[in-house]
């Protein structure tokens, strides 16, 4: 029989899940995971260097999916930036949900938390870029100097935010998952609290306070 040709890499990504899936198990060898899919090594390798690159790709095509979602939606737009995180976060949860029975076995060999951060290292650069665009950091009163340290603590606690999402949604047990919805809505809604109230102006006033106080005079 002839080998699939014009193999693309949502092929690859497609085939990789539906082998586990099917095989509840990673497959663990690249030049017998082409024989089982019908593909040529050299298709793979086109695209990818390894399995794991395989999975770092497809947790991001998954956001990218969700977003794509929630862009084609012209209410989306019109949402403030609170809710246009609170959208994001229950399209992409709905995506993952779809593909729950994969996710369980790819994450299987992950349940240490730096493993698990390596396999969402791609999924965590697209979340952060959207972050970004959402401007968060414009919510609080910026200080001189500490912009971009600003910018990024509230981008790095969003990420970490969504990471412990999914290690909780990978645990509950609960009904269509309302247990992980509760959290999300309760997560972010405290979230912005804490940004509208100024909470994050308070801790780098404190920072910057203590940087003049104990670095500045050290130097003088």
């Amino acid at each position: 029989m002839a080998k699939k040709k014009n193999i693309s890499k949502i092929d690859i990504l497609t085939l990789y899940m539906d082998f586990v899936t099917e095989n509840e198990i990673k497959p663990l060898d690249i030049e017998d995971f082409c024989k089982n899919a019908d593909i040529e090594e050299t298709d793979f390798y086109a695209h990818f260097k390894s399995f794991k690159k395989v999975e770092k790709a497809i947790f991001k095509e998954l956001f990218k999916n969700s977003l794509e979602v929630l862009n084609e939606s012209e209410e989306f737009h019109s949402f403030d930036k609170k809710n246009k995180l609170i959208s994001l976060y229950f399209t992409f949860f709905e995506n993952l949900t779809l593909n729950r029975a994969f996710i369980l076995i790819s994450l299987k060999g992950c349940k240490n938390q730096l493993k698990s951060f390596s396999t969402f290292s791609s999924l965590k650069k697209s979340f952060i870029i959207f972050v970004d665009n959402l401007e968060l950091s414009e919510s609080i009163v910026p200080i001189e100097g500490l912009e971009k340290i600003q910018k990024k603590f509230i981008n790095e606690s969003a990420w970490v935010q969504l990471f412990l999402t999914i290690k909780f949604w990978l645990d509950d047990t609960s009904d269509a998952f309302e247990k992980t919805d509760i959290l999300i809505e309760k997560s972010i809604n405290t979230s912005f609290e804490l940004i509208e109230n100024k909470f994050l102006k308070n801790i780098f006033d404190l920072g910057k306070f203590v940087y003049k106080e104990k670095f500045q005079k050290n130097d003088n």
